[in-house]
């Protein structure tokens, strides 16, 4: 047996259920599919409860409606791409749907983005249009000859619900809240390829630190969404349908948060948007407050969570992002009464690959065995471990790098198709693994030269970057070293020649 006979499928199971080996053929729909579906089936439902404010699937198919048909009217064409650059509430929600409704391509950009960085992302992306809150408006307009962008929407820092702008608005600058009170819900007809066009592109740090544009298309998004609730918790989905909740407190900007966001709308679930990620008082009174069906978060917010005395709920914690230290898993279980399950993935798999699939077992009502790890491929999804240095595969047990290969995987770095994959689709992630006889994958190394802060990419070049620009510096070279403080996060450290 090799690994193209995809042992885990033996590993299938949510304790009695038998999981799907395939979910194919997938369907050839535009991702935004997802809300329109939601709004039709539950209207009425929250789609979005932030800091208390509601928004229901009726209304955010509303807004999204009108922001694709205000977007069109401000020149945004089929192919463009727009610069997502928000911290988490619910305009970033109805911009990521309303941008694919007029056909063209997110790009989610974080509001800890140097200038640098941002002119980077959405200069090299084309971005046509950039999306702020007022609080970062005078910062992206002066770095508009950098990015190239034609125009700029801009939201109230309290939420265009609540206010409107309070500078005076330049030219080419419009307002968040106006254009949804001026247009129409009526989005332009705009005929989406799902294989070929465009729904994100999102930059990640390749091996050389530069941070490279990954092109996502509406079917790998789409997949990937079918791959993952749908498919893992088929068995318990009439209950939750419609009904249940997801706490989001990781970023929308990332990749892992815009997945589980449009997760939720093909569920139909309540999103919970958490603001700022990093505030735990915050998290912890939602997750008492609402009881959500699951939590997603990151292992450094995990491990602050389970300080806190948030009691036995029934929910799923669901962790990404960053490898889940074994204590804080244990420190999780045992505080909300749920183990942790894990996901793996990358960027260029829009986002994820791999599910514990054990993690999910207990809320089904029946004990399965807990099993570490990375967890098993999704359907439809292929992997190998191989030798990095002669690329053939390694026999089970043994440690190589792990390659992917599936509908999620993306069309390649911006902007030329297929950069990226070998010629046959396969896609070398750089992280080394093993495989158990049981299918699970364990990490065991990176080899990508980041530094990962608290779930946060740091590229070890851009600090070098840095770091020369003063004039007493000769040499230097960043690294990541353990913070003793939070587990399974670094700090940034560096060797500097004067």
């Amino acid at each position: 047996m090799n690994y193209l006979d995809k042992p885990w499928l033996k590993s299938y199971k949510l304790g009695p259920y038998k999981l799907d080996h395939s979910l194919a053929p997938y369907q050839e729909e535009p991702l935004y599919k997802a809300l329109d579906d939601a709004a039709e089936k539950y209207p009425g439902q929250t789609a979005i409860l932030f800091l208390g404010r509601k928004i229901k699937y009726r209304e955010l198919k509303t807004y999204a409606d009108t922001l694709a048909n205000s977007l069109s009217n401000i020149g945004v064409q089929k192919g463009d791409k727009v610069c997502v650059f928000l911290p988490n509430c619910p305009e970033a929600v109805i911009a990521d749907w309303g941008i694919l409704k007029a056909g063209a391509a997110v790009i989610p950009t974080s509001i800890l983005r140097t200038d640098d960085g941002l002119a980077h992302e959405a200069g090299s992306g084309k971005a046509k249009v950039i999306i702020c809150q007022e609080n970062q408006l005078k910062r992206v307009l002066n770095l508009k000859e950098r990015c190239g962008f034609s125009s700029v929407i801009v939201t109230s820092d309290e939420g265009f619900d609540k206010e409107g702008i309070k500078a005076e608005i330049p030219e080419n600058v419009y307002a968040f809240k106006r254009l949804l009170e001026e247009y129409d819900a009526v989005p332009p007809k705009v005929s989406i390829d799902p294989k070929q066009d465009l729904a994100e592109l999102a930059f990640t740090g390749g091996a050389t630190g530069v941070p490279k544009g990954v092109m996502i298309t509406h079917f790998n998004r789409y997949s990937c969404v079918l791959q993952g609730l749908p498919w893992i918790m088929k068995p318990l989905l009439k209950g939750i349908k419609g009904k249940s909740s997801i706490l989001l407190s990781v970023p929308l900007f990332h990749s892992y948060g815009r997945y589980m966001a449009q997760s939720a709308a093909n569920l139909g679930l309540r999103l919970i948007l958490i603001p700022d990620p990093r505030d735990i008082n915050l998290i912890v009174e939602t997750i008492k407050e609402y009881r959500p069906f699951m939590i997603t978060a990151v292992p450094t917010q995990f491990m602050r969570i389970a300080q806190e005395k948030v009691g036995k709920i029934n929910a799923i914690p669901m962790s990404g992002a960053a490898p889940l230290p074994r204590d804080v898993a244990d420190a999780i279980k045992a505080e909300l009464g749920n183990p942790v399950t894990e996901g793996y993935g990358l960027t260029e798999t829009a986002p994820l690959t791999h599910f514990n699939i054990s993690g999910f077992s207990k809320i089904t009502g029946f004990m399965a065995k807990e099993k570490p790890g990375l967890g098993v491929p999704s359907p439809d999804t292929e992997c190998k471990i191989v030798d990095q240095t002669t690329g053939e595969e390694v026999p089970f047990g043994e440690t190589g790098e792990i390659l992917v290969r599936g509908p999620q995987v993306m069309k390649g770095y911006w902007p030329e198709e297929g950069s990226g994959l070998t010629p046959d689709g396969w896609l070398k992630t750089g992280d080394i693994a093993y495989m158990d006889e049981a299918g699970y994958f364990h990490m065991t190394d990176r080899t990508k030269d980041m530094i990962n802060v608290s779930g946060n990419k740091v590229y070890s070049t851009q600090v070098d970057e840095v770091i020369f620009n003063h004039p007493a510096v000769l040499m230097a070279a960043s690294f990541g070293v353990p913070d003793p403080n939070i587990p399974g996060s670094e700090r940034v450290a560096a060797v500097i020649q004067l």
